[in-house]
């Protein structure tokens, strides 16, 4: 009948109409950061069976075959391709482009979005957000990745707490034949930040050749009444000019430390423990030796004064690095990532952000650079996906096909008024 026909190429018009939104907001998207580029997918509706299929009755008659016509088509889905959009230097320390699998995860009120739309900024409360006021989720600093995941601050001018020392290394050499006691100083810090200026005297005793059989260190604090140590320390090398034994016990190819046991006066310590000077591994490229020749021993301590956060840096594993004016540097955070069984399950809800379905399947949420997921790359941002010679190409075929369907309707109407026309 006629009329089925122009069902039939209504259902057409109608699904190349989509098609053509499709195209259209591709395009329209082509230079969206982060934009995933979209397709539709067709299906033939339900047909109508004109005749059935037949069994052949032994050899009198044949098997007929099966006749059904289509009643149109329909739009199936609308796939979204998530492949890898080409990346772009911007130079902007808040930009994030992902290589790879995964998406950012986003918290906006009480709903959590995943998108691939990293052009984030510092919020006026500090935290890491989206253009689009999502809350960018992590992992706070000494933040185990497996806990769960919360906002991200970063705030640039914010005071960093001290460090006090821990440990003071010594490296370099002692001369074999020292004319003299060696000094050397270095500068501690003790729990709020002060500075601890520090000088190490390293006493030799010499045998009848002039050579050092053994080393005598002490040490004093500026400013303090006490030694470092209650008696000196005594460093004896072996004939190979490496450090042999530390108050006569004999040392091994692992560090040896030595904790002083005189707290420093006049300055603030916390905690019982206080700062250890080590002697690096014997053979080491850093060890401490005796070889003839002038002295190069240094000590380094660690520990600092508070500052301010002056800039940070975002690693590929989602780390950030903040760097504060005393030259320290903290990770104040780690940015998450997370991934889907089936990624065209998820719901596109605008923004660039997607929300899960239980087609899609539960997040799994992780750091950077493992399980599957990709890197970030800092002062970067992923273009959108989209193919323009495809959609341009796509768009001429949508487009011959939305006319060829009116041509039917057109065609189907013509014979209809010839029908109408019948006396």
């Amino acid at each position: 009948m006629p009329i089925q026909s122009l069902g039939s190429a209504s259902s057409g018009i109608v699904a190349m109409q989509t098609d053509l939104n499709t195209i259209g907001n591709d395009i329209a998207n082509s230079e969206t950061t982060g934009f995933a580029s979209e397709s539709a997918q067709f299906a033939d509706l339900l047909t109508q069976q004109i005749q059935p299929a037949t069994a052949a009755v032994g050899q009198t008659l044949a098997s007929t075959n099966p006749s059904a016509i289509g009643t149109g088509v329909g739009v199936q889905s609308i796939d979204t391709n998530f492949s890898q959009g080409s990346v772009t230097q911007t130079g902007i320390n808040s930009n994030v482009a992902i290589v790879g699998n995964g998406f950012l995860v986003v918290k906006q009120g009480a709903n959590t979005y995943y998108t691939r739309d990293g052009n984030l900024q510092i919020d006026s409360q500090g935290n890491l957000a989206t253009n689009g006021g999502g809350l960018v989720q992590g992992w706070g600093p000494g933040q185990a990745v497996t806990s769960p995941t919360g906002p991200i601050s970063i705030i640039l001018g914010s005071r960093g707490a001290p460090q006090q020392t821990q440990n003071v290394n010594l490296s370099g050499n002692l001369p074999s034949n020292p004319s003299g006691p060696v000094t050397i100083t270095t500068t501690m810090h003790d729990s709020l930040g002060n500075q601890v200026p520090v000088t190490l005297t390293l006493t030799p005793t010499l045998n009848s050749s002039g050579a050092a059989t053994s080393w005598s260190m002490q040490g004093t604090a500026t400013g303090s009444t006490t030694n470092l140590w209650s008696s000196a320390q005594t460093l004896t090398f072996s004939s190979s000019g490496q450090l042999a034994t530390v108050n006569g016990t004999a040392v091994t190819t692992s560090a040896t430390a030595i904790p002083i046991n005189n707290e420093p006066t006049g300055y603030t310590w916390s905690g019982t423990t206080m700062p250890t000077f080590t002697f690096p591994a014997v053979g080491s490229q850093q060890a401490v030796t005796q070889y003839a020749g002038s002295e190069s021993l240094i000590a380094t301590a660690d520990g600092n004064a508070s500052g301010t956060l002056q800039s940070y840096s975002i690693g590929g594993n989602g780390a950030i690095t903040g760097t504060y004016s005393n030259g320290h540097t903290v990770t104040l955070g780690t940015i998450a990532l997370a991934q889907f069984a089936n990624p065209n399950g998820l719901n596109n809800v605008g923004g660039t952000n997607f929300s899960a379905t239980v087609a899609s399947g539960t997040a799994q949420v992780g750091q950077p650079a493992s399980g599957g997921l990709g890197t970030l790359q800092d002062g970067a941002l992923e273009g959108s996906n989209v193919n323009m010679a495809k959609e341009l190409t796509d768009l001429i075929e949508a487009q011959t096909a939305y006319q060829a369907n009116t041509k039917v309707i057109m065609t189907t109407q013509s014979a209809l008024s010839s029908l109408m026309q019948i006396p």
